[in-house]
């Protein structure tokens, strides 16, 4: 277990080789097609949902017409609560502004949508002060490795001076992917072997941070069950780690959301938000989803902004979240 106290001196980071200049450069990556997309770059009317609104509101609505939409947006993994909560707004909101056709009614509960996107802040995001410390958390399997590289470029090439932390001790394949990435962007990495205490890299990762001047350090963590404890207990104790070494930090605990992953994901958001504070989510896979609701659900349900979207391979595919286009996104058609 992780014991240093705070006056002991942080272990010498792992070093890490400089590249060569023509390894400063993303990955090669896969030439995107062609294709109607939103501003976020998702395929226009991929979510399926906005054909049928417009079919279910053709005409002036009736109970069976709201009784319909209810069982689409629970559908689309906005979950049940939720969409009682949006049907039951967008109907006094029809009301109130005289409407009588499927067009005003299908404008009232985007609007509904719209405002509570932007009542969390989605969208806005700002690193903080150097050094800002970012922990990523997140399940198995929802592509958080590679999230962070890809934040880490965007900060690259807005002149953000970035290091990444290989927190994630449990596999040794976690520890060499992050390295590679870290050549690949021509970025530090602070690692220590795998099986180390992961407070002691992220402890030895914000200390390299200060030492060197550094705009913001990535964080990566093992990724978990949020119903199991004793790992959401390891987790914390990270948090706390880096609260002890720098007070005022993590400026920003993300949780990587798979776009996918229905309604477990409100569950995994409210776990990892009990034991560590989310401060903001990132989506993943919401190119290949055909729902997307969980990112609504889950951005209401713990009153913290959608940051980025993951919308392809690509190491550039992280996109702003932008609530406009993801409204036009789940409800063209």
């Amino acid at each position: 277990m992780f014991r240093r106290r705070r006056d002991e001196p942080a272990a010498a980071p792992e070093p890490v080789a400089t590249p060569e200049p023509e390894a400063n450069q993303p990955p090669a990556t896969v030439a995107r097609p062609q294709r109607a997309a939103t501003g976020m770059g998702l395929r226009r009317g991929s979510s399926g949902l906005g054909s049928r609104l417009r079919a279910a509101f053709g005409s002036d609505p009736t109970e069976q017409t709201w009784a319909e939409v209810e069982e689409m947006l629970v559908a689309a993994d906005v979950g049940g609560g939720m969409t009682v909560e949006l049907i039951e707004a967008a109907r006094a909101r029809f009301r109130a502004d005289g409407g009588r056709s499927g067009d005003d009614a299908r404008r009232a509960l985007v609007t509904e949508i719209r405002d509570r996107l932007v009542a969390t802040g989605s969208g806005a995001f700002e690193l903080g002060p150097a050094p800002a410390v970012l922990l990523f958390v997140g399940v198995n399997g929802t592509g958080k490795t590679t999230t962070i590289a890809k934040l880490a470029h965007r900060l690259s090439a807005d002149g953000r001076s970035v290091a990444l932390a290989a927190a994630d001790t449990f596999r040794a394949a976690a520890i060499e992917q992050l390295r590679v990435w870290g050549e690949q962007l021509g970025l530090p990495v602070i690692a220590q072997r795998a099986g180390a205490d992961p407070g002691a890299v992220a402890f030895d990762a914000v200390a390299a941070a200060e030492s060197r001047g550094l705009d913001a350090v990535l964080v990566d963590t093992a990724g978990r069950l949020q119903n199991k404890q004793q790992l959401m207990d390891e987790l914390a104790k990270v948090r706390r780690v880096i609260e002890r070494r720098l007070p005022g930090q993590p400026r920003h605990v993300i949780l990587v959301l798979d776009a996918t992953t229905g309604q477990n994901g409100i569950l995994q958001a409210e776990g990892f938000s009990r034991e560590v504070g989310v401060t903001g989510i990132i989506l993943t896979k919401l190119d290949g989803s055909a729902k997307g609701g969980v990112a609504l659900a889950a951005a209401d349900r713990l009153g913290v902004p959608i940051l980025f979207a993951g919308v392809g391979e690509e190491i550039d595919a992280l996109a702003p979240f932008d609530p406009d286009a993801f409204i036009e996104w789940l409800f063209a058609g």
